[in-house]
């Protein structure tokens, strides 16, 4: 079945691109225009008033359509960003730590640059002192990881749900969200590559001791400006990084002190641009008109992967190691081949106008609502002439 009617605009755009790259920028869906028209006509329409529109209504119906896709049915555990680097430098702030120690901050050696570069320079400063737990071999690391982090070594544990260079799971979310304390240590999932990929990825087990971070702009089919974090109830009830949206007036508090919402508001920044928030609520829409959830996208995922693998028998793709095998269950949107060759292969790729992307050695083929099994066949004829 093909979906492309709801990709319109963004494949009209440019009709002779193969993008083959949904893990990345995943193209916007026609809906997506019209939530962004909808910010702007609600900013002429109602000047000033329209931050009473968008905190009084736009704002909670993105939190219900994220919690609906986590599985925690928690809006007020919920708050925005405009992306998770933001978040991850509150959080990291306000966890708790022993008095003139750095912070001890448990992750893998495979995250995304917004948590790996920060980390890095934290580590340089002496704010942190950091523990990584090797990505390889793949097939133990979410044991690894758990044993690890059950040493009570740690102040902050962060992983990733799903590697993105690797396309690995993460496979023990719940049990790794239990040593979670508001006194420490805080867990973190960064789930930007599992959020609207994996259904239900953050039950309400989870949800209770672990925070959660994830965004719109892979398969939420978003764009950027729409990250968000899951915070639970009880950890970090005054952030050090504090913006005017998280402010409360508490009468019982002294004159001049700085007071907090209880609910996830408490870590909010100040002023943002709404459109993100716009544009998630007006796909999460077109998708519930469709009759298209998670699970369906992901079936339709599943099946083109299987076909592009093997198309690409007879292609010098064949040659490479794929990182991330499709089986059974959960799986990432996009296959990682690992080959000495990935750079050049994504160089003539993208000579023929087929957007793919590459992580040093690994070149990620990703597929997203708008690919139908004439994308695969189509690319798998450009594949035939790499070398």
């Amino acid at each position: 079945m093909s979906f492309k009617r709801l990709f319109s605009k963004s494949l009209g755009a440019d009709a002779e691109r193969l993008h083959m790259a949904a893990h990345s920028h995943h193209l916007w869906p026609d809906s997506s225009f019209d939530g962004q028209v909808e910010c702007w006509n609600d900013a002429a329409r109602l000047a000033d008033r329209k931050w009473d529109r968008i905190m009084g209504e736009v704002w909670p119906e993105a939190q219900g359509h994220v919690t609906g896709e986590l599985g925690t049915h928690d809006p007020d555990s919920i708050l925005f960003a405009p992306n998770t680097h933001e978040l991850l430098v509150r959080l990291v702030a306000a966890a708790p730590r022993q008095a003139g120690r750095p912070l001890r901050v448990l992750t893998s050696d495979g995250e995304f640059h917004s948590a790996r570069r920060q980390f890095a320079r934290w580590v340089e400063s002496g704010d942190i002192v950091l523990d990584q737990v090797a990505t390889e071999p793949f097939d133990d690391f979410s044991e690894r990881f758990l044993e690890r982090a059950g040493s009570g070594d740690h102040d902050l544990i962060f992983v990733s749900q799903v590697l993105f260079g690797s396309g690995r799971i993460f496979d023990h979310v719940e049990d790794l969200a239990a040593l979670g304390r508001p006194e420490g240590p805080w867990v973190v999932i960064d789930g930007y590559h599992a959020f609207m990929a994996i259904d239900s990825p953050f039950t309400s087990a989870a949800s209770s001791s672990a925070f959660y971070l994830a965004g719109g702009y892979k398969y939420a089919m978003s764009g950027e400006g729409c990250a968000f974090m899951h915070a639970p109830q009880g950890f970090g009830p005054r952030p050090p990084i504090t913006g005017w949206y998280a402010e409360f007036e508490d009468l019982t508090l002294p004159p001049g002190s700085v007071g907090y919402r209880s609910d996830a508001m408490r870590f909010m920044g100040a002023t943002f641009d709404a459109s993100g928030l716009y544009r998630f609520n007006a796909v999460q829409r077109m998708l519930k008109e469709n009759g298209l959830t998670t699970a369906d996208v992901s079936r339709h995922v599943s099946g083109l992967q299987r076909k592009l693998l093997a198309a690409l028998d007879s292609t010098a793709l064949a040659s490479a190691e794929l990182l991330n095998p499709v089986r059974e269950g959960s799986h990432a949107r996009f296959l990682a081949f690992r080959s000495p060759s990935a750079q050049d292969w994504c160089r003539q790729l993208q000579d023929r106008n087929c957007v793919v992307d590459v992580r040093g050695e690994v070149l990620r083929i990703g597929l997203g609502l708008y690919h139908d099994e004439a994308d695969v066949d189509r690319f798998a004829g450009i594949a035939q002439g790499l070398d």
